[in-house]
């Protein structure tokens, strides 16, 4: 099973000029992508057809809050060794509070909340102070990177908190991946295959339950299954999905950096181009 997994996982990683080009859709990323303020990062598969358009895919990128998608894995990793229990109970404290607007940390202290509920608001609101308190769960960024490195990603890794990456946090931020590899984590989830069958298909149905969807989410009908994580700082907007509808089956990611608008405003330059680019792939494969 670990050498189809691996085999599996170079065919994901193929180089782009290995793989068959949508060039229409090509050219309609590097239409929309030409003249933007910053540097920007897209690839996108058909998971029908295997044909690939991309801009700089293997460039790194900040991932924002898409890093919960790495401590989703190291989660799920110790759920599977029985370290864990999905409906386990925790018991919240003081000391894991995090500055900002987060649900989880409005908890009293010594409050008690499952597992499961932690997991749900790290992916669907996005709650930071969840989210580090995952990550610590899961054995910290260096267990995290440890497993993602086992399955094969090598660009992806969490910064923040992780001894001996202090200069990549500096650069990057909590953590770091490329548009490709960012795929390819979401087309193991649509075919089954990242760490298992059924750890993939709880992952898929936790992803699926995104609260932040004004964005490339926006494009999709309401009527078709996304699974979805978005991040976002002042210069770095990025989000990945697997769309699934009745035609459409395919995975995508758009990376920002060095953006020029660090504004918050619906009509932020990078939000604004990757509605524009969801809905170029959503018209193209629906």
């Amino acid at each position: 099973m670990r050498h189809l997994l691996a085999f599996i996982f170079v065919l994901a990683l193929m180089p782009a000029q290995a793989q068959k080009v949508n060039k229409k859709l090509q050219q309609g990323l590097e239409t929309f992508t030409a003249g933007f303020k910053g540097d920007v990062g897209v690839y996108v598969k058909d998971l029908h057809t295997g044909k690939i358009a991309n801009i700089n895919a293997d460039s790194i990128f900040p991932t924002a809050s898409m890093v919960k998608v790495p401590i989703l894995i190291g989660i799920m990793n110790k759920l599977n060794k029985g370290e864990l229990n999905y409906h386990q109970e925790l018991t919240y404290k003081d000391s894991l509070f995090y500055a900002g607007s987060d649900l989880l940390a409005s908890l009293k202290h010594n409050e008690k909340v499952e597992l499961s509920k932690v997991i749900m608001l790290m992916l669907t609101t996005s709650d930071n102070t969840a989210s580090l308190w995952l990550q610590s769960l899961a054995g910290t960024g260096t267990r995290i990177n440890q497993i993602l490195d086992s399955i094969g990603y090598t660009a992806t890794r969490v910064n923040s908190r992780t001894p001996g990456r202090e200069a990549d946090r500096e650069k990057f931020g909590w953590g770091q991946t490329s548009p490709k590899e960012m795929v390819s984590m979401f087309e193991a989830l649509a075919n089954r295959n990242l760490l298992d069958t059924a750890s993939s298909e709880k992952m898929l149905r936790l992803l699926g339950r995104n609260y932040w969807d004004e964005e490339a989410i926006s494009q999709i009908p309401p009527d078709v299954f996304v699974a979805s994580k978005n991040g976002a700082v002042n210069a770095s907007r990025s989000e990945a999905m697997y769309v699934h509808g009745k035609n459409a089956r395919y995975v995508f990611c758009i990376c920002t950096k060095n953006n020029k608008d660090t504004s918050w405003e619906l009509q932020n330059e990078a939000w604004a181009l990757a509605r524009k680019v969801s809905k170029l792939l959503w018209e193209t494969y629906k």
